[in-house]
């Protein structure tokens, strides 16, 4: 034994060092793992990366269930009858029903604090936007119940064109009179919009500015959309109404409502013979109409791009545009960061032109 042990003890040294060696290494690889997750900048990078894998494959059944989709607006108008050709669409795509639920009031924001700020952000919610229930709900209120911070944006669907439109028996024969007329007596205009900050007190507020009317002494008629303006400025309760093509083509058919003009740098393929704004002295007006989707922020973005690319596959499908033809609409998609960037840059004019205006308070 001691023969033994005076052969191993020149390699003792040797063997600690190895030992030493072995457990620092250890230790400086369990020390990598912990410093990425407190490091400043690339921590994020690994922790990141495995619920990002486990989400794709947590989500990838969806839907599994019915989807609620919710319509801000009354059936009938130019959002909730987009919103339903999409439901249609992508409920034959994912075998899912989508079921569309009509929540209007205050200009959008019943339906969009609904959906945003109480329903689940599991996917199953979906808000069906629009230009009132996004930018100018913003900006028409310096404390506005729902931000475009709320929004998880998803896809534009389409995009319309703004009409004016006042009764078929009205006294005017084209925009330029009207336009004489409101600048002479703005305190007998009387216009529909679905609140202080809706879509059609922007364009009423932006043409009165263009030709030098006071905004001020007009008075909105507080509707809920469309489908009740429209009957309203027919029945001879308002001088106007600002709706899209699609929203009022059923009336004007109907020989109910005259249209004055076109608000679009072109004339519109489906009022071929009425004039834009521009061509009858009124220029510089650039309020326009659109709508998409959006969920609650903190939704699975797996499931956000799903409902992007199945909407971009839909604008593929001519029976999918077909249905939006009859709507008088054509597709025009805005995903991803696109449709982010468009929507901030219109929030930055909207709030400018509420300010000017009087309109946000």
């Amino acid at each position: 034994m001691t023969t033994l042990n005076k052969k191993l003890s020149p390699l003792l040294p040797l063997a600690l060092a190895l030992l030493f060696l072995i457990s620092g290494c250890g230790a400086n690889s369990a020390k990598s793992g912990a410093g990425a997750s407190a490091g400043a900048g690339g921590e994020t990078a690994v922790p990141a990366a495995a619920p990002a894998a486990s989400a794709s494959s947590a989500y990838a059944d969806y839907p599994n269930r019915p989807i609620e989709y919710v319509v801000p607006f009354s059936a009938g108008g130019g959002v909730d009858l987009v919103a339903r050709t999409v439901a249609e669409g992508l409920s034959k795509e994912w075998g899912q029903p989508i079921e569309i639920v009509n929540k209007p009031g205050a200009g959008g924001a019943t339906g969009a604090q609904y959906a945003l700020k109480q329903a689940s952000n599991d996917g199953y919610t979906v808000l069906a936007d629009n230009v009132a229930s996004t930018t100018m709900l913003q900006a028409g209120s310096a404390a506005a119940p729902v931000l475009l911070s709320d929004h998880e944006f998803a896809a534009r669907v389409v995009t319309d064109a703004p009409v004016f439109v006042v009764a078929a028996d009205a006294p005017w024969k084209d925009f330029r009179e009207f336009s004489d007329w409101a600048k002479a007596n703005p305190e007998k205009l009387t216009w529909t919009s679905v609140g202080p900050a809706g879509f059609s007190t922007f364009a009423v507020a932006e043409w009165l500015k263009a030709i030098g009317a006071d905004f001020s002494k007009t008075r909105m008629v507080a509707t809920k959309g469309a489908s009740e303006s429209l009957p309203l400025v027919a029945g001879g309760n308002a001088v106007l109404a600002v709706h899209t093509v699609n929203e009022t083509s059923t009336l004007v058919k109907a020989g109910k409502l005259k249209v004055l003009a076109v608000l679009a740098p072109e004339r519109s393929p489906y009022y071929p013979d009425v004039p834009t704004t521009a061509e009858q002295g009124v220029k510089d007006l650039s309020v326009s109409w659109w709508t998409g989707m959006s969920f609650p922020k903190g939704t699975p973005q797996e499931i956000v791009k799903k409902w992007a690319d199945g909407v971009a596959k839909l604008a593929q499908d001519p029976d999918f545009v077909a249905k939006l033809k009859k709507l008088q609409v054509d597709p025009n998609v805005l995903t991803g960061q696109e449709f982010t960037d468009f929507v901030n840059k219109e929030a930055q004019y909207y709030t400018g032109l509420a300010t000017e205006t009087g309109i946000r308070k």
